[in-house]
């Protein structure tokens, strides 16, 4: 048993924790409208600045200066990419880690004896509810007694899903063996039981990345001065102000990738529930698969 059982319904969390529907794509829209008025005030300012102003000299100071912010601002846009990336992926396999031991854990149920039915039957509500509270926007997996998901808390355990969890390692450690398969079987599923609450645990913890708020705001600073100097040195050419116009679009997209990164279970860019639906199918399958051992009597 561990000590801290927080339940994966705080990773179900994930989706109510990390957004509100379409945050990602705010946050897209708002760079790129940030970032479009910057270059537009350039071009703007640049019109009405004196032609003294706009001498080689004070260009040439200009373009030293948005050389060294935009040298500083794509080393951070690169790691600030990778991280997220990295993150990311790390939150995925865990994920997939979790979902592969929550299979494991219900196989040695099933070899363990069929008197461990009503624990198995815990563990595939336990995972349907996971489902559907973690990708509420795609079709609930079919379960008996399914729980109320809607109600469960934004960040940290929900109680239910926690003693539904509990009851399984007790219904583990309670097993008496009745021979030394029996023994061995159990003793195995305590080890998966252990190694299910670990994996549980590394995907809430994915869940709860520090925030890089101030850190995004200070990017979109520099890249906003960056694109206003770009505006103010560009000539008045259709073609010129295209190619700024593009410049506009990719840093935007960069950003909004970066953001959409760190939504793991929301945005365009989100983690597929196909691994936990496939641990739920494979705990759903006929019992006759995997028959449970029997046991002999010890009388």
């Amino acid at each position: 048993m561990t000590p801290k059982s927080r339940t994966l319904s705080d990773t179900a969390d994930t989706r109510k924790n990390w957004r509100f529907p379409g945050m990602e794509e705010i946050y897209g829209l708002s760079f790129l409208v940030l970032f479009s008025l910057s270059a537009v005030g350039g071009v703007i300012l640049r019109r009405r600045l004196h032609e003294e102003h706009l001498s080689k000299e004070n260009m040439e100071a200009v373009r030293l200066v948005t050389g060294l912010l935009v040298s500083f601002a794509a080393l951070i846009l690169s790691l600030q990419l990778s991280t997220s990336r990295a993150e990311f992926d790390a939150a995925s396999k865990d994920r997939s880690t979790y979902a592969a031991h929550l299979a494991s854990l219900d196989q040695c149920l099933r070899d363990l004896s069929s008197r461990m039915e009503p624990a198995r039957q815990l563990l595939r509500r336990y995972t349907a509810a996971v489902i559907v509270s973690s990708w509420p926007d795609e079709p609930a997996p079919q379960v008996k007694i399914m729980l109320d998901t809607k109600d469960m808390p934004l960040r940290g355990e929900d109680m239910v899903l926690a003693g539904m969890m509990n009851q399984i390692g007790l219904a583990i450690d309670s097993f008496e063996p009745a021979d030394g398969v029996s023994k061995n079987i159990v003793a195995r599923c305590q080890l998966d039981y252990r190694a299910t609450l670990t994996a549980r645990w590394a995907v809430i913890e994915d869940t709860h990345a520090p925030s890089s708020v101030s850190f995004t705001l200070i990017i979109c600073f520099w890249l906003a001065l960056v694109f206003l100097s770009f505006g103010l040195q560009i000539s008045h050419r259709l073609l010129s102000k295209i190619v700024l116009a593009i410049g506009v679009v990719c840093v935007s997209s960069v950003m909004f990738v970066i953001i959409d990164l760190k939504i793991p279970y929301g945005g365009f860019f989100g983690i597929s529930s196909a691994s936990m639906r496939d641990a739920l199918a494979d705990m759903n399958r006929d019992n006759n698969a995997g028959a449970p051992h029997q046991e002999t009597s010890t009388r």
